[in-house]
């Protein structure tokens, strides 16, 4: 009898060896463009990736460079500071979701407009080969091909992944720099985003 990855975690109890459950490998796009109390969008990306380190359900850990990017909603809004993280994680697809929440949350992130200005933003880009269509969660990310911002950082990490069947590389806008700037490390120690 085949289980699914579902059927294998809700079947876990708390005396299952974490090592012995399948770990995959995710994706996860953070941005943020406001800054607040906890501090600036930079920051907001660097916590949230020790957050993410730390999670005992996640191991091997990787973050992309930073880029400044244009808004992709309106435009009277600050560019973006984003990148995306790579690990292996137990987690559901589910568990994961709430995990970025979480994320969110901690950033004190508040939604004021659609596409408007954020403090954090985490997105699941990709879970494994999973395929999720649910109101609340889309795997793959349903704009991961149109955005630059996500596919340029994404390919940094894994040049050779293959998304929906295809290279990366074969997705136009993993070419496309348009509004899309590497921070440098003087620019990211500066604080300057």
């Amino acid at each position: 009898m085949n289980m699914s990855l579902n059927d294998i975690y809700n079947n876990a109890d708390n005396s299952t060896d974490i090592n012995a459950l399948p770990w995959v490998t995710c994706y996860v796009g953070l941005g943020s463009n406001l800054a607040n109390e906890l501090g600036a969008p930079v920051e907001h990306l660097q916590h949230a990736f020790e957050v993410l380190q730390e999670e005992e359900k996640i191991r091997i850990a990787r973050i992309s460079s930073f880029y400044a990017s244009v808004p992709m909603g309106p435009q009277d809004q600050p560019d973006f500071v984003n990148a995306v993280a790579s690990f292996e994680t137990i987690l559901t697809p589910f568990e994961l979701l709430t995990f970025c929440q979480q994320l969110e949350q901690q950033a004190k992130r508040a939604r004021l407009r659609h596409w408007g200005e954020r403090s954090l933003d985490v997105d699941i880009l990709l879970y494994g080969d999973e395929q999720i269509i649910e109101p609340q969660l889309t795997i793959p990310h349903a704009g991961l091909h149109e955005r630059n911002f996500v596919l340029i950082p994404l390919q940094e990490l894994a040049p050779e992944l293959i998304i929906a069947g295809k290279p990366i590389a074969d997705y136009p806008h993993s070419r496309d720099w348009t509004g899309l700037k590497l921070l440098s490390n003087d620019e990211l120690s500066r604080n300057e985003i």
